[in-house]
């Protein structure tokens, strides 16, 4: 008999025969249906620990790599904790390739891991410059290997392919001390003092019990099925574009919005009109009034990436079967977008599907309830606060809300936002942080969420190294490791 751990006790027999060793388990113990309350109850599970750490980063997107790199350049002992099979989050798995397409002349960086992020891809050779202004797009599929660069680098301990699907307690109290994962090698542990939230969907705060806010599905900002086009004829492309020049005034063709005025006759990759001629012509359907939106890099090998045309509607994405409707319905309608460009833009007549994202771009789901909870007030007039983390420009999109960067104003970004009410040991980072709608449309840029990641990155390892909560940190003593690893916080 083998005994073995895998997510459970499991007791093997083996025997050998002449293809090889042949494995049989015994099941685990039964639990108990209940169908009048539609729930099992599972049996009693003793779980192997796959890791123990200091510093527990769930999700790699923009938000959890500033994070663990952060936390480990201040000392700390990180784990890394990934869904997917890279790092990089909605750049290398939703195709969404630049973390600051905002950048114009008056434009005030946010400096810190963001920019060395953009920086070490453009030194390997994995970006080209955006269309209309002084932004970087990042090839999304060469990122997987700047951020695998990054990680290793960093002596960070990577975990991909897992999912965290549940919290552990310490005894008596609201103290986190672990979480529970699935994974192809089962359910097991991964032990941490400090545990950063960097789901996008504020998942572990969720788990956790600390109170959260969500827009009504009605409301919330829309998911897109990006996509990418091989076959097309970059000059007559980019002719076309400069003979039928859009602005973000045309924006409001596809969503009502508000600027400041000075937004209005800045040139952007957008394309709308040209889903109204091939409505007329018959080329898409009638009722497909959601297709619309931007283009981003071309190469010359004729690819047009992150085309970011598909805006769903009316969908949760902490519900697994609006989820799997929207992925779904966002493939079908990125064709029929790919028909449209074909049948009306020159250049794009022999274009071909090269590539879906390979998961939905989600703009908006749970945002937790902070110690500090920004608001449109504060990301539109430039707000101070004594536990700045770090700044970023006055950059707001969505929820019918457009201000682009481009006079030198910025807002500071407390330490709070990220600091969950009910739980100790946790801080979340990301577009789940603490603050209202247009906050929110602000904070869930991505440069935004390395803003934050950093910060919490940081405070978690001084936390640890002080012996303190991540509620009562030193905030003079995270500032003073903020500044040394490059960030503006003022």
């Amino acid at each position: 008999m083998l005994s073995r751990w895998s997510g459970q006790r499991l007791t093997f027999t083996r025997k050998t025969t002449e293809e090889g060793e042949v494995l049989q388990h015994t099941p685990p113990a039964p639990g108990e249906l209940d169908a009048d309350k539609g729930v099992y109850i599972e049996a009693p599970k003793a779980l192997p620990i796959l890791a123990e750490c200091e510093v527990l980063v769930v999700g790699a997107g923009p938000a959890g790599l500033s994070a663990a790199l952060a936390a480990r350049r201040a000392g700390a002992d990180v784990v890394l904790l990934e869904r997917f099979g890279c790092f990089g989050g909605a750049i290398t798995t939703v195709g969404m390739e630049t973390l600051s397409w905002y950048r114009y002349e008056g434009t005030i960086e946010s400096e810190g891991i963001g920019i060395e992020m953009e920086r070490r891809a453009a030194a390997m050779g994995g970006t080209v410059k955006w269309p209309y202004n002084d932004s970087e797009c990042l090839d999304a599929d060469f990122f997987k290997v700047v951020a695998d660069h990054l990680v290793r680098e960093s002596g960070i301990r990577p975990i991909l392919h897992c999912y965290a699907v549940d919290v552990i307690f310490e005894e008596g109290s609201k103290r986190l001390k672990g979480i529970i994962t699935e994974s192809k090698s089962g359910r097991q542990v991964v032990l941490a003092q400090r545990i950063i939230d960097c789901t996008g969907d504020a998942d572990i705060a969720h788990l956790s019990g600390a109170s959260y806010r969500k827009t009504p599905k009605d409301k919330m900002l829309g998911m897109t099925t990006v996509f990418n086009a091989s076959g097309v004829d970059k000059e007559r492309f980019l002719e076309y574009t400069e003979a039928q020049p859009a602005t973000y005034a045309d924006w409001s063709r596809t969503w009502q919005q508000q600027t400041t005025g000075k937004e209005e006759a800045l040139r952007s990759p957008y394309l709308d009109k040209e889903f109204d001629t091939a409505r007329a012509l018959g080329v898409i359907p009638q009722d497909s009034t959601n297709l619309g939106g931007s283009w981003s890099s071309l190469t010359e090998a004729g690819e047009a990436n992150n085309l970011n045309l598909v805006h769903m509607y009316g969908f949760d994405p902490t519900d697994v079967n609006d989820l799997t409707r929207a992925e779904m319905q966002g493939r079908g309608e990125a064709l029929q977008a790919l028909l449209a460009l074909k049948a009306v833009v020159p250049g794009f007549e022999k274009a071909k599907l090269r590539n879906f994202a390979m998961t939905l771009g989600v703009r908006d789901s749970r945002k937790i309830i902070g110690r500090t909870n920004l608001t449109g007030d504060d990301v539109r007039n430039q707000a101070t606060f004594s536990d700045s983390i770090g700044i970023f420009p006055e950059f707001i999109d969505g929820y019918a809300v457009l201000i682009l960067p481009s006079t030198g104003r910025y807002f500071e970004v407390p330490y709070g936002c990220m600091v969950p009410l009910e739980v100790d040991n946790l801080l979340v980072a990301g577009r789940c942080v603490a603050g209202d709608m247009v906050s929110h449309a602000a904070m869930r840029n991505m440069m935004a969420c390395t803003v934050t990641g950093q910060g919490a990155g940081v405070a978690a390892a001084v936390s640890i190294r002080q012996k303190q909560s991540t509620a009562e940190v030193d905030m003079a003593a995270v500032q003073a490791e903020l500044e040394r690893q490059g960030v503006r916080l003022h």
